[in-house]
């Protein structure tokens, strides 16, 4: 990237793995955040999270330190809403009840949808589910939209398969490719730059997940930056993804972004 991340304004921060952990917030990471919005960067949170709602998550970091408000946190959940009323389209919604509070407005439909929402449901999910989806794509005409294409994520119990594994076993299947609403899919990316009314260049996506949060980012011209928490592995930088920085964790962001470290 030809431009100085000193010139860095808006700060998008992944939640799990980046801000804390199951264990709780990582250290030094609530006074990053305050220390950011301190020097008056635009911080805004950024997650595949499909269980909670946006108003659910906000209320969430602000108990663990990081004040938030709704408005702040872009996650799968409010982007498919939004684009299911904008099209004023019928929906089959396999979400975990968390979130269907971001799709008010939706008009659900289980026979005939339009589309087929496939978000994380855990241990909810049961071969009939899934199978009710294949059939509604594959014999009733109907699109597939996956809430982000995360893999996995680290749980108290160890890694867990999240939405990603379902959305491709579905497209595997019907032979349809999914409209991903989520990172690292480049739409979602440009959304929330819309939102932030400046130039990717401008724009840094910190997160533990070296394709889903850095190659994200930088495949729509915003910094990509890696932390070695959460979910981080050392094999992860053998891959083809290379972040603009480096950090420890992101209690090392705010002197990264002033040029003191």
């Amino acid at each position: 990237m030809s431009s100085s991340h000193l010139e860095i304004r808006a700060v998008l921060l992944d939640l799990d793995g980046t801000l804390y952990t199951a264990e709780g917030p990582i250290p030094g990471a609530v006074e990053a955040v305050r220390a950011l919005r301190t020097r008056g960067m635009t911080v805004r949170f950024v997650t595949n999270t499909t269980t909670r709602s946006r108003r659910a998550l906000a209320e969430r970091l602000t108990l663990m330190g990081f004040p938030a408000l709704p408005e702040e946190i872009y996650s799968p959940p409010w982007a498919a809403g939004r684009f299911l009323k904008a099209q004023g389209a019928r929906a089959f919604l396999l979400i975990p009840e968390g979130a269907r509070e971001d799709f008010a407005g939706v008009q659900e439909d289980e026979q005939r949808p339009d589309y087929v929402v496939v978000g994380d449901l855990g241990d909810a999910w049961t071969f009939d589910k899934l199978n009710r989806a294949f059939r509604l794509i594959l014999e009733e005409g109907a699109a597939l939209i996956g809430l982000g294409r995360t893999r996995y994520y680290r749980a108290a119990d160890g890694l867990r398969l999240d939405v990603g594994p379902f959305i491709a076993a579905l497209e595997e299947a019907t032979g349809q490719k999914a409209l991903i609403l989520g990172k690292p899919d480049p739409a979602f990316f440009r959304l929330i730059l819309e939102d932030l009314h400046g130039p990717p260049e401008q724009a840094a996506m910190v997160g533990d997940d070296i394709e889903i949060d850095v190659g994200g980012a930088q495949s729509v011209g915003m910094w990509g930056v890696l932390v070695r928490t959460g979910k981080f592995r050392p094999a992860d930088l053998e891959g083809s993804v290379r972040p603009d920085a480096i950090l420890s964790s992101v209690a090392e962001l705010p002197a990264w972004l002033t040029g003191t470290r």
